[in-house]
């Protein structure tokens, strides 16, 4: 072998310091166990590594199983059963429906189903720019449901479809002339991807991961379904959307603001793909059946008999489709983005699951309840603070996991110490844990794709971002409080 698989040297050796430093020197504080303390200097350098990309990571998390069962963090002396605990999140089910559904996405690239989404919207209402930030916007919520990959959803199929509509109104990245026209559409793109993410709990990879800390911080008592979340979204979602063309107007009008032609160059790409092909009706038949079952349609017109747990209903998709021949299994093995999440997911929640066994997180919580509690302010004060402490710290990270991971159940148990209504506080830090994508050009997966076309300058993708977070936040703060408590969440 002439070449060995590059680290980065600098983040992998920081990592490595930060987990001994904590381990060997720090010592560990009054009400918490060492192997406890053990474990957090092993998550702690985990997230180290994964900010700093010392490697990819799947393969971070792959060292990190292997530490957490060779130190016996989580069950001292008892190799087997240490190794045992390091696997226990592939058995995860909700791990297993991001995979899944990851999978399932594959077959709206191969058939072309996506793109004939976008180009279909804009033909119907792309008369103007703002019509086809609303066309952009309305396709990507549409199959936001059935991505799970905001990256693929955002950047994979979405972003294309927005160059060849700026391209065709003669709108190039740099050109002084129109190119703002793009870097309009470009911003849209982009800032779509955040709200739709919130919208459901398969639209996005972390929001899984969401759930399982609701329902452990709660014991069980907030067990959000995909049906509860999707409901919960809804109005604060449909506000922001319809919001964040018009804001983004205000900030970087276009300098087209009719587009005659677009419709017309739209149905063009429609010809161009051709009638609507069985592959694509079999796609088209799977996901309605499967927005169905999540949503939770059979229990709720024949009994709870016909319940179907989200994960068994993302492989009858599947199957479906693997059937049918829509999809091969080829297209499976080769669905990296699937595999890679289910590892990585898998070390991430065990770490974090046993983290709050060995009383890490209650710990903690404790301590920033306390120190927010001495402010002497009132729970809804002391709510919005943490939820906005939360929110800006995601300008230190470059995935939304590994913040989520690292920050929701502490800040989750710290407000529950501090006597927010469970519900509110859930809701409000886990639709947060979305909307935060917008502050940054390296916030989550979507972003580097979109701002490497080159429409948008660092500093006006960074003032949208700001500029949106507010805006979004203050929709979700207040409508969607309003929304929730009108449904009874709180």
């Amino acid at each position: 072998m002439d070449r060995l698989t590059p680290i980065r040297l600098w983040p992998a050796f920081l990592s490595v310091f930060i987990t001994l430093m904590l381990w060997f020197v720090v010592p560990n504080p009054s009400g918490v166990t060492p192997e406890a303390w053990h474990l957090l200097a092993l998550f702690i350098g985990t997230i180290a590594a994964i900010i700093g990309k010392a490697l990819p990571i799947g393969a971070i998390a792959i060292i990190a199983i292997m530490l957490v069962a060779m130190t016996g963090v989580t069950n001292p002396g008892k190799p087997a059963a240490a190794l045992n605990d390091a696997l226990s999140g592939f058995s995860n089910q909700l791990i297993w429906l991001i995979g899944l559904s990851i999978m399932l996405s594959q077959s709206l690239l191969k058939t072309g189903l996506g793109a004939r989404i976008g180009y279909g919207f804009i033909a119907l209402f792309g008369k103007r720019t703002l019509g086809i930030a609303w066309a952009l916007t309305l396709a990507e919520t549409l199959i936001a449901p059935v991505t799970p990959s905001n990256t693929a959803r955002g950047g994979g199929i979405i972003h294309p479809v927005m160059r060849a509509i700026a391209e065709s109104l003669g709108s190039q990245p740099g050109n002084s002339e129109n190119g703002s026209t793009g870097r309009y559409l470009a911003l849209v793109n982009y800032n779509i991807n955040p709200i739709s993410s919130a919208m459901f709990i398969t639209a996005t990879a972390p929001n899984p991961l969401i759930v399982t800390f609701l329902t452990k911080g709660t014991d069980g008592v907030l067990n959000m379904s995909w049906g509860m979340w999707a409901i919960a979204a809804l109005l604060p979602a449909v506000v922001s959307l319809v919001l964040m063309p018009l804001v983004i107007w205000w900030l970087y009008p276009p300098a087209i603001t009719r587009t005659p032609d677009a419709p017309q160059f739209a149905r063009q790409k429609l010809d161009a793909l051709g009638p609507l092909s069985l592959a694509e009706k079999i796609t088209l038949a799977v996901f309605a059946l499967l927005l169905c079952l999540w949503a939770g349609l059979p229990a709720l017109i024949m009994g709870s008999g016909w319940t179907v747990n989200p994960t068994s209903a993302a492989l009858i998709g599947l199957s479906i489709l693997l059937i049918s021949g829509v999809l091969s299994w080829d297209d499976i093995l080769k669905c990296r983005g699937a595999w890679d999440t289910v590892v990585w997911f898998a070390a991430l929640v065990m770490m974090a699951e046993f983290l709050s066994k060995l009383g890490l997180v209650s710990w903690l919580a404790v301590s920033v309840g306390n120190t927010i509690d001495h402010l002497g302010l009132h729970w809804g004060v002391a709510t919005l603070l943490l939820v906005l402490l939360y929110v800006y710290a995601h300008y230190f990270f470059a995935s939304t996991t590994a913040h989520i991971t690292a920050m929701f159940a502490a800040f989750f148990a710290a407000g529950l110490a501090l006597g927010a209504p469970p519900a509110l506080l859930g809701l409000m830090l886990a639709f947060s844990s979305s909307l935060m994508m917008s502050l940054t050009h390296y916030g989550t997966g979507t972003a580097p794709i979109i701002f490497g076309s080159g429409y948008v300058t660092l500093a006006e993708w960074w003032k949208t971002g700001l500029v949106m977070s507010v805006v979004n936040l203050t929709v979700w703060g207040i409508v969607g409080a309003v929304w929730w408590r009108w449904l009874g969440y709180w």
